[in-house]
């Protein structure tokens, strides 16, 4: 079986939703998602929940873009730890966003957020 599954998938989405939305989030490489908010044109304090719950129900198999099966994390914090990366198309910053994200135990930790490169 290729992972990451739907299923597993749909059940990551809904723990890092009940992660952000219970104020559980972590966010990893400060200096570079502040550098990275800032070319989106967000303000991380004001409005990084209200985006990470938007990306995170737009969220789907078909927007996946990690690894199968999924990138280990490396960092000390989360290290040994399952990697989820999407591309979604984000409305109101009308750019194709790259969030990376990890879950451990009720704990949202945020690795990457981004324009899409790729693009």
């Amino acid at each position: 079986m290729k992972r990451p599954t739907y299923k597993e998938l749909s059940k990551k989405i809904k723990q890092a939703t009940n992660a952000v939305e219970n104020g559980n989030l972590l966010l990893l490489n400060m200096l570079s998602l502040v550098s990275d908010a800032d070319e989106l044109g967000y303000v991380i304090e004001d409005d990084l929940v209200a985006l990470l719950i938007e990306l995170l129900q737009k969220s789907s198999l078909d927007n996946y873009a990690g690894g199968r099966p999924p990138q280990k994390s490396y960092q000390q914090e989360i290290q040994g730890s399952d990697l989820f990366a999407f591309v979604v198309e984000e409305t109101t910053l009308e750019k194709s966003v790259y969030f990376k994200f990890s879950i451990v135990g009720e704990m949202l930790y945020v690795i990457s957020l981004h324009r899409d490169r790729k693009k």
